[in-house]
């Protein structure tokens, strides 16, 4: 193509000269699809006497999967023309370069940067279970008193071209409530999770209005199917989670049909008009690159109604996805062993913010049956095979300390999962969450360890540099935090950075019992 020349594919990305519009390519190793991108929007340009050429590195999630040499083809999405093809060699290993997952199955870079098995690498019969849920969950959202429909991606799929997006990953469902009050519609998302949940389907909350539910393929893959809830208000429609514009209700109701893979679905009575609310006014026009560029007021209302209880969620769910392959870290943190060398064996312990699970699959070791919590817990499967593997005490949950709901109900099972000895781990836990997220981890501490159970805490305390995405939190903030919610402190320390553990910023350490 004369308006788009490619200079170089290497190791490092891709550089190319652009004269021409904007447009997408797609990056194909061995003839599949991998990964898309802009060639303006998503390069930089170059300096100096490099500066007609601009360029773009590969995504971090690619990188682990780049060793050895692939055959890379780049290519127009739109006119499906090949802008460039050849053999690249990406490092000395004596191997072909390979897009799978654990169980074997093809994958690529969804909308989000995220590996998944996207819809063009499944079969039908593969996807039949996917198809059988939507249809299966419609009717129980039916039964509830929510009219859904298929939204986002696979209504886009549906109305263009019929079938799934090639290049998309999940399914969505979105319905528009009888209420048009946020705390209102927060309540009725949470009663249909509730009633989802009593179906059979395993569950996981997003947000107060958007949950997802996990469906099983023919092949033992999980599939995320979304469900996005939304209300009319004053001329608006405002739908989880990226929608906020005015809207008229005849161009929702009385729905309508729309086919997927030979299967009908209720739709909207106009599905163009909120195409275009998500998608712009392009939206027939087919981008696996598309980024939302939702209005700064719109992802601001949303937020402040309806995403409280997810703080910096995404940031952690994506770097839990980037580590997924690594294997646990050796050894354990001081303060796992300063609870080892407090505690008796066999004390039960709840490792609250459990990351990795380098810690709780430590202790688990040394003969403490242990509970590893976290609210990104895909982190933690690695560790969980491993446990099971090798016949070791540990269990995995998901605990989101932004959502009383949780804190609460977990609380109360472990308050009555039996008598004996107990302590909580929380190591960079305080610092790394919001004050709600703080004040639920001294209320699910006064919950679970009443009766002599002790919680060691560790934080950033502010002198030095700090980790990632931590707040200091002084020695002083955990003993009110503490004393708040009925507990005592037997024991405060801090250092200075450069300590065993490794980081470069002031360490504070905190201990403390319920009696």
């Amino acid at each position: 193509m004369l308006d788009l020349r490619v200079r170089r594919v290497d190791a490092d990305g891709v550089g190319l000269v652009v004269l021409g519009s904007d447009r997408v390519v797609d990056v194909l190793f061995d003839g599949r699809r991998i990964w898309s991108f802009w060639v303006r929007r998503d390069t930089e340009p170059g300096r100096g006497a490099a500066r007609p050429v601009r360029t773009v590195g590969w995504p971090p999630a690619m990188r682990p999967h780049l060793s050895g040499t692939g055959s890379v083809t780049l290519r127009d999405h739109v006119s499906g023309a090949d802008v460039w093809s050849g053999e690249v060699r990406f490092t000395d290993d004596d191997r072909r370069v390979d897009f799978v997952d654990r169980q074997g199955h093809p994958i690529a870079l969804d909308k989000a940067n995220r590996f998944s098995p996207v819809f063009s690498e499944r079969t039908a019969a593969d996807l039949d279970p996917l198809l059988d849920a939507m249809t299966e969950l419609l009717e129980v959202l039916a039964g509830a008193g929510v009219a859904a429909f298929p939204a986002y991606g696979t209504l886009l799929g549906a109305v263009r071209e019929g079938d799934f997006l090639g290049h998309d990953s999940d399914a969505d469902l979105g319905y528009v409530s009888s209420r048009s009050n946020p705390v209102d519609v927060i309540r009725e998302s949470f009663e249909l999770q509730r009633v989802v949940a009593a179906a059979g389907y395993r569950t996981y909350r997003y947000s107060g209005l958007a949950f997802r539910v996990d469906v099983v393929e023919a092949d033992g893959a999980t599939r995320f199917l979304d469900v996005f809830g939304g209300f009319l208000d004053g001329g608006r429609l405002y739908l989880m989670g990226e929608v906020g514009t005015p809207f008229e209700r005849d161009w929702l109701l009385p729905l309508g049909t729309v086919s997927l893979r030979g299967r009908d679905y209720p739709a909207p009575a106009r599905p163009e008009k909120l195409l275009e609310a998500m998608y712009g006014p392009s939206w027939k026009v087919p981008d696996p690159a598309f980024k939302f560029e939702t209005p700064r007021e719109t992802t601001e209302v949303l937020n402040q109604w309806f995403r409280g209880t997810g703080h910096a969620r995404r940031d952690w769910e994506r770097r839990a996805a980037q580590r997924r392959r690594r294997p646990v870290p050796k050894g354990s943190s001081a303060l796992a062993k300063q609870l080892r060398r407090g505690e008796a064996e066999g004390t039960t312990v709840l490792d609250v913010g459990a990351g990795r699970g380098r810690d709780a699959l430590w202790l688990a070791r040394q003969g403490f049956p242990t509970t590893a919590y976290d609210f990104a817990p895909r982190g933690l499967e690695k560790a969980r095979r491993t446990a099971r593997r090798r016949d070791l005490p540990l269990e995995v949950r998901a605990l989101n300390l932004d959502e009383w709901r949780w804190v609460l109900s977990e609380g109360a099972r472990m308050s009555r999962a039996g008598d004996g000895p107990r302590a909580m781990l929380a190591r960079h836990v305080l610092d790394a969450t919001d004050e709600l997220g703080r004040q639920s981890l001294g209320r699910l501490a006064s919950m679970t360890l009443r009766g002599g159970g002790r919680l060691y805490v560790q934080t950033w305390t502010g002198k030095g540099r700090g980790g990632a995405g931590l707040v200091p939190v002084r020695t002083k903030q955990v003993q009110k935090l503490v004393e708040r919610h009925g507990g005592t402190v037997l024991d405060v320390s801090e250092s200075p950075g450069g300590g065993s553990d490794g980081g470069k910023g002031s360490v504070g350490r905190v201990v403390a019992q319920w009696r």
